[in-house]
């Protein structure tokens, strides 16, 4: 699908854009969309995986966290930072002190370059999912990612080593939030972990919720180097999808209710043996509200192609058990419920045997 071009996308004059994780779901897009506004010879691709060449791009093979990285970088002016944890994983622990090394890595090469823009992808969740969040927040809310989920966190230790950075080297810095990201017949990792979270037991409340196509992803990527944009941008459809709305999209769900330590303990269960996408940390963003205004991004002249809903209906295949009849799904999302509910009861138990051996 050839991606629409929304808002200013062309770069200055004379300008060489470097795309690190150019091989990715969104660096190949972006890669497209640079080269239709932009033309030959002004796009660099970078991944270690290899990349078709063509005519025009420029493509260079190497891994950001062994090979020499200066030559990659000379000559470039504005640099995409897209090889990070773009989405969250159950190691992301594990992950992040690599993913800041190889930050670090391509910081000094964009230094040595003497690159004059950098753009980084963080995400909304940097906010954090607190009860009392403003309904939309700005990019003026505090950073406040919920504790419990590390990727978030590293997101915002990004952030942090970028902007102190270009504060460093005179550089100007865009830092991206966009929030849970879809594809056309397909749940972003972030996207599948949310909804697989609210699926069975589930927390107690029912925020509102936003989803990013990513094409309208990519699109607002290519505006912030069109237009040589400096400082933190919200990237969201205009609105959000109420409680409401999202269960008439999801069709009837069987949920039991329960509060968030005791759905914690199930999903540290779930996490352990690999039943759950990623770590029971996102539970807290099924639970409160975390959707973000887009009037910064929109003043540069972007604007999402597709709704939030458009976004939700286009990514989501149903699966075999929504073409049941609907007393069939009823009954099964009953009896899931009871298992659910068995499971829930045994974190439960075996939580307070570890209270009590703590007290003897």
């Amino acid at each position: 699908m050839a991606l629409e071009t929304v808002g200013n996308t062309t770069a200055p004059a004379g300008a060489v854009v470097a795309v690190t994780g150019a091989a990715g779901a969104i660096g190949t897009r972006l890669v497209e969309l640079l080269l239709t506004a932009n033309g030959p010879a002004t796009v660099r691709a970078i991944d270690r995986v290899e990349i078709s060449e063509r005519p025009g791009l420029k493509v260079v093979q190497l891994d950001l966290a062994t090979d020499e990285l200066d030559s990659a970088f000379m000559g470039v002016s504005t640099v995409v930072h897209l090889a990070t944890a773009s989405t969250p994983r159950v190691d992301e622990m594990a992950n992040a002190q690599g993913e800041l090394e190889i930050l670090d890595r391509v910081l000094a090469a964009s230094a040595a370059a003497e690159v004059t823009h950098l753009v980084v992808l963080s995400t909304a969740m940097v906010y954090g999912a607190w009860p009392g969040n403003p309904v939309p927040l700005t990019e003026s809310a505090p950073i406040r990612p919920n504790p419990d989920f590390p990727w978030a966190a590293t997101r915002a230790r990004v952030e942090r080593r970028c902007q102190e950075w270009g504060r460093e080297h005179g550089v100007s810095v865009a830092v991206l939030r966009p929030t849970a990201v879809v594809a056309d017949g397909l749940l972003g990792d972030l996207a599948r972990a949310l909804d697989s979270a609210r699926q069975g037991i589930a927390a107690d409340g029912d925020p509102p919720v936003q989803y990013l196509h990513i094409d309208d992803l990519v699109s607002a990527v290519a505006t912030v180097v069109g237009a040589a944009f400096s400082g933190v941008a919200n990237i969201a459809p205009d609105g959000w999808i109420p409680p409401g709305a999202l269960a008439e999209l999801e069709g009837p769900r069987q949920r039991l209710r329960a509060p968030m330590w005791v759905v914690g303990q199930l999903a540290e269960v779930r996490s352990r043996y690999g039943l759950a996408p990623i770590s029971a940390g996102v539970l807290p963003y099924t639970a409160s509200s975390w959707v973000v205004a887009n009037d910064q991004i929109r003043s540069l002249g972007w604007d999402a192609s597709y709704s939030n809903e458009e976004a939700w209906v286009v990514s989501h295949e149903p699966h075999a058990l929504e073409r049941l009849p609907a007393r069939k799904r009823q009954e099964l999302a009953l009896a899931a419920m009871v298992v659910a509910g068995l499971g829930a009861g045994s974190a439960l138990i075996a939580a307070i045997r570890r209270w009590s051996r703590r007290l003897t």
